[in-house]
């Protein structure tokens, strides 16, 4: 952005059209003369007039002087935009005055704009205006025929802006930029304290509108040429919200829908973050959006569908045979669906409309199938640049945005051949097609998640009539395997398993039944000791008794031996 140094920045007036107050700074020089230029169909007339009207809205009276079209051809042109222009004029809040000169004068070719610019003075003083737009002045300069006399009425116009302190907005036709403005008209440019240009092109057979603030006397000013379309309400330039700060970044998650999927994200995407599926045709990139979507409305939430390929029916129809019913979020106002045709509108204006829908809607989440549709509206420039501005704006807001991206080859997983979007986003998805044996099967790979300790694993995307799933894959060296090969190797894997299950078993009973054997033994010969210690015991005690018996005898012959010797012996 040129930047004034100015302590004392000079006073500026709105223009009320978005985007180009900012770009400005604040809008066109106040009590200066600004100077539009463009081709025909630019966009010079309805500028100027669409500032006078939005000054006029605010109490700002303003005067558009029309030097080509008549006042009810100006009214019929801008019925359509929902001005109220005959309102405005009926309220003496706008006046179009008709300054188109007559035959005579044409043929004379000899006039000056004094009278015109007194009769103007008088008007303006009497109902208060401040701004005024002198439209299609290269009509009156041609008339002239004279490049001493165009620079005098110039001038003339130039001072007595400055006398009378009104803004001044003067348009010219031109056809090329304006650093090559004719040199008929190059003095104008250097009059004027501000000049814009307005410019046309057509890329990839759509229309291109672009506006620039070529200079800006005493103020800063975006250098840049912006994207401008005209829209319902007039023009709109996409300033790419140079004036937004930072957006806030949430550490919540929501589903992708696929739980799976969930587990490989940590839990989801983030809330709020842009995720970005790429892949061919026919991949599942319209499928995994719809399985975001209806998890996100089967929680609760509002998600806006804006698709670019398919009529909503068509989406919804094609979605329920994978399981996936999107109707009922549809009936209950959780999902709102819209589709336009790619070729129909320009690149600007199809995120013109995504845009007012979002901020009309205000859903929690947003899919946009497929962005790359966009190339087709104005190349591969305009859409990346459009989908920058639609990621801030979702970011802005809080909204989690998902994008599809349609890659060329099936078999790329670089997805920057058409629109670079994987350095915008924050999850890249990638979904491709791996043939074996004859058959096709789907892989889905997390080439990046911000912010997330995520899966590198490729993993098999599964569609069936009950829903999504993830299956793992089975490499060995370079080749990938899916589908029947990968059930081939789960059943062979399951009999293995069972094999050895059945062999771990047989194993263990006869591990139980040696044990069983072992422990028999043990106990016959636990059984063995205790009868041979009970014996034992039994031989112990018989001993014991025979000794005693023994002792007993031993004793009783002592005591009877003792008796026999104390008896006397008779002779």
């Amino acid at each position: 952005m040129a930047d004034s140094t100015s302590p004392h920045p000079i006073e500026k007036a709105l223009t009320g059209i978005d985007g180009f107050d900012e770009i400005s700074g604040g809008g066109l020089p106040a009590g200066r003369a600004t100077l539009l230029v463009g081709g025909p169909g630019a966009g010079k007339t309805l500028f100027a007039l669409q500032t006078l009207v939005q000054g006029a809205k605010r109490n700002e009276p303003g005067i558009f002087v029309a030097f080509e079209e008549g006042g009810e051809q100006i009214l019929q042109n801008t019925a359509s935009f929902g001005w109220e222009l005959p309102r405005l004029v009926a309220e003496n809040k706008l006046l179009i005055f008709d300054a188109r000169l007559s035959s005579e004068a044409v043929r004379a070719g000899a006039f000056d704009l004094s009278g015109l610019l007194s009769i103007l003075e008088a008007k303006a003083r009497a109902m208060g205006a401040g701004m005024i737009a002198f439209d299609a002045m290269d009509v009156l300069l041609t008339l002239l025929n004279d490049p001493a006399a165009e620079r005098e009425e110039v001038y003339r116009i130039r001072e007595w802006l400055a006398a009378t302190g009104l803004t001044g907005i003067l348009s010219i036709r031109f056809a090329g930029i304006a650093e090559r403005l004719e040199d008929r008209y190059a003095f104008v440019q250097f009059m004027a304290d501000c000049l814009i240009s307005l410019e046309t092109r057509l890329e990839e057979q759509a229309l291109i509108r672009q506006i620039r603030i070529v200079k800006y006397r005493g103020s800063g000013y975006e250098q840049n040429a912006f994207p401008m379309i005209v829209g319902p309400k007039g023009i709109e330039v996409s300033s790419f919200g140079i004036s937004q700060g930072a957006y806030p970044a949430p550490a919540t998650r929501v589903s992708t829908g696929i739980d799976a999927l969930d587990r490989m994200l940590e839990g989801g995407y983030f809330r709020g973050s842009g995720v970005l599926v790429t892949g061919g045709p026919g991949t599942a990139k319209t499928t995994l959006s719809g399985a975001f979507a209806n998890a996100t409305c089967a929680g609760g939430q509002r998600v806006l569908y804006f698709s670019f390929d398919e009529m909503p029916d068509e989406i919804i129809r094609n979605l329920a045979s994978v399981g996936l019913r999107l109707d009922p979020h549809v009936e209950s106002g959780a999902l709102k669906m819209y589709w336009a045709r790619t070729e129909a509108r320009s690149v600007e204006e199809h995120l013109l409309r995504i845009n007012q829908m979002l901020a009309e809607f205000k859903p929690d989440a947003a899919i946009v199938d497929p962005m790359s549709a966009l190339v087709r509206a104005g190349g591969p420039s305009a859409a990346l640049k459009v989908s920058q501005r639609l990621i801030h704006f979702a970011k802005t807001n809080g909204v989690t945005l998902l994008l599809t991206n349609l890659l060329e080859h099936l078999e790329a997983v670089n997805e920057e051949n058409r629109i670079r979007l994987s350095t915008l986003i924050d999850t890249w998805i990638h979904l491709n097609f791996y043939i074996n044996a004859g058959e096709r099967n789907r892989g889905l790979t997390i080439m990046k998640a911000r912010g997330t300790a995520h899966s590198a694993q490729m993993r098999e995307l599964i569609l069936s009539r009950h829903g999504l799933s993830l299956a793992p894959v089975y490499t060995i060296g370079n080749e990938v395997y899916m589908g029947t090969l990968r059930e081939q190797k789960e059943a062979a894997e399951e009999l293995e398993g069972e094999q050895l299950r059945g062999r771990a078993k047989l194993k263990r009973l006869e591990m139980e039944a040696a044990e069983a054997e072992i422990n028999q033994r043990i106990k016959a010969m636990q059984l063995d000791l205790e009868s041979r210690r009970a014996e034992a015991d039994l031989l112990a005690r018989e001993e014991q008794m025979r000794q005693e018996t023994l002792r007993k005898r031993l004793a009783d012959r002592a005591k009877l031996a003792g008796k026999n010797g104390s008896e006397p012996t008779g002779k």
